[in-house]
């Protein structure tokens, strides 16, 4: 707990004269933001409903608070992110390389998207109603972004102006169903090569050497050749469901922009 005292004088006119609180002092018994922050914390973060919020409160520090003070903090707490919104938006535009991923999500009993774009160090969570590239736009990064975006090779993010990776966990896990529920042998070696070549690129401090890089360039192609030979791709008009092999999902993924 923390007191404040602001001194007040008298002139010789029988002028008073008070002194200031802190800005944030606002009222005679408040919560400080150390309250505000391990509230918004616990249900912001780790997800804990109010009224479990308010147990541990109480049960913990003998301090009592309403659900209304918490979801009062989390509006607080809100509005003062939009101005970091600005500038993590700013910072995030100057990255090289952006990952971006969508989920669904309930608010008010109604599906929503969760989209997140990230780098190593920032991460920005955009909440809509849409999955696709009105949220995008909404988001007001990706219009705005050159640099590398790594995706999941979903459509509308091919709609962006940028150089486009394709995610190779998104791939692992596809090259792992191919394996285990189609009995696609030359998934497994695929699965294996991306994984070896990780490990290389973290060994070599993030670049491979150009005659390894070449030498696994070369290895990645063949796998894929192996792969057409097993797997037929099906025509414009033909239902992809119907060709056999690979789902239509995954051989786009594999064939598509190769």
């Amino acid at each position: 707990m923390t007191e404040y005292r602001a001194e007040v004088l008298v002139d010789q006119s029988g002028n008073r004269f008070t002194a200031a609180f802190p800005e944030a002092v606002t009222k005679a018994v408040q919560y400080g933001n150390g309250v505000k922050a391990q509230a918004v914390y616990l249900s912001q973060y780790q997800l804990i409903p109010y009224q479990r919020v308010q147990e541990q409160f109480q049960d913990q520090f003998q301090l009592p608070i309403s659900a209304g003070s918490i979801f009062a903090f989390n509006q607080q707490a809100y509005a003062l992110l939009e101005q970091f919104e600005v500038k993590l938006i700013a910072k995030m535009l100057l990255s090289p390389v952006l990952h971006a991923d969508e989920t669904g999500i309930n608010i008010g009993g109604k599906n929503h998207w969760l989209h997140c774009i990230s780098n190593p160090q920032c991460t920005l969570y955009y909440a809509h109603a849409k999955r696709g590239s009105e949220a995008m736009a909404a988001m007001n990064v990706l219009p705005q972004f050159t640099g590398i975006l790594c995706h999941d090779h979903w459509k509308p993010y091919f709609q962006f102006n940028c150089l486009h990776a394709l995610c190779n966990a998104h791939h692992l896990r596809e090259l792992t169903y191919a394996e285990e529920q189609e009995q696609q042998a030359w998934a497994k070696h695929m699965r294996e090569l991306l994984l070896d070549i990780e490990q290389a690129v973290k060994a070599q401090g993030g670049a491979l050497p150009e005659p390894q890089a070449i030498r696994y360039t070369e290895q990645y192609r063949a796998l894929l050749e192996q792969a057409r030979k097993h797997v037929r791709l099906p025509t414009r008009r033909e239902n992809p469901a119907n060709a056999g092999g690979l789902s239509a999902v995954k051989r786009e993924i594999y064939w598509n922009d190769y």
